[in-house]
């Protein structure tokens, strides 16, 4: 697939005005304020573990509305003294899948967590462990218009509140250096990241890879791929909803969230990525609100983006932060 989009040029200059809702900041410390009324209840369960480099722990903490979040927390082996720490975020359909596929950061050195996704993980790539206990109203098949009529009911709500708390719970374990967190993840997992270098004030570093949920208006009428396109196909049944629809979604358009990061960021895009056209990577890129923020575009690749490249980039990149 050739590239699609704005070239590279415009790209760099891309700023949508994207109307943001008076109440967002309110909003989201209300929410906040709300989950923290839930003791975050985390627990650390050593897992028997075959893998001999690293210690496992079945990881469960209490995340939107108290509800019990699982994740993995993976420490090399030899770990005695508190550590930097990376928390991950799974892309759409996936959950946390199994401990060996989350070996990467910890051979680094780093503690590594990886939140489960609530009500994803059965997409067959990554299963997941945690169920999402709300229901919504009529919703097109997927996640992504899940309670889309209300803020108050949709389901990236609940999704955003959980990564913050895995901050949180990540932080309570006596081998995590608190102070040196690192947030990151591919596609919805690079969203996640953005949200919480929005809304944690003082995480070392994100690093959002081709990031979803950035710029809604944009990708929901840019690209017909999945899952942007759960938004249209519900729209279309759904006539005359338009409105009401984009009002919620611009309480969790990830580019608002970048105007508030302050945080180091490494970015990726991907010029020919129809499933986050690069215009709606840049959208976040541009707005990004901190002083230190770098992009890695590659230009002859979809949504699979820099792959290995990329987490080779992101190796030497977070060491600075993380370890100088």
């Amino acid at each position: 697939m050739p590239q699609f989009d704005l070239p590279l040029e415009e790209l760099r200059r891309y700023r949508p005005e994207l109307p943001e809702p008076e109440d967002f900041d309110a909003f989201w410390q209300k929410t906040l304020l709300e989950a923290r009324q839930y003791d975050l209840d985390t627990r650390f369960e050593a897992v028997d573990s075959p893998l001999e480099g690293v210690r496992v722990f079945d990881v469960t903490y209490a995340g939107f509305g108290g509800h019990p979040v699982k994740g993995w927390l993976v420490l090399p082996a030899g770990a005695r003294e508190p550590l930097p720490a990376v928390v991950e975020y799974i892309g759409y359909g996936g959950g946390r899948g199994l401990p060996h596929m989350h070996l990467l950061w910890a051979t680094a050195g780093y503690a590594h967590f990886v939140m489960d996704t609530r009500g994803q993980g059965s997409g067959g790539w990554a299963q997941g462990d945690t169920p999402d206990p709300v229901g919504s109203g009529p919703a097109h098949p997927g996640y992504m218009t899940r309670g889309i009529e209300d803020p108050h009911a949709y389901y990236y709500r609940r999704l955003y509140v959980d990564a913050v708390r895995a901050v949180e719970a990540v932080r309570a374990h006596p081998l995590v250096n608190a102070s040196r967190v690192a947030a990151l993840g591919v596609s919805q997992g690079g969203g996640l990241a953005l949200a919480v270098g929005g809304l944690v004030p003082d995480l070392a570093a994100i690093a959002p890879d081709v990031p979803f949920l950035c710029d809604f208006p944009r990708a929901a009428t840019l690209t017909d791929r999945q899952p942007y396109k759960e938004i249209g196909l519900y729209l279309k049944a759904r006539r005359g909803g338009q409105e009401r629809v984009f009002r919620t979604l611009s309480y969790f358009d990830c580019v608002h969230f970048a105007a508030r990061g302050r945080a180091p960021a490494l970015f990726s895009a991907a010029l020919e990525d129809q499933t986050c056209p690069p215009s709606t990577v840049f959208a976040a890129f541009n707005a990004y609100a901190g002083s230190e923020r770098s992009m890695e575009v590659y230009p002859f690749n979809d949504h699979e983006g820099g792959g290995p490249y990329q987490q080779g980039v992101q190796l030497r990149w977070l060491k600075g932060y993380l370890k100088g």
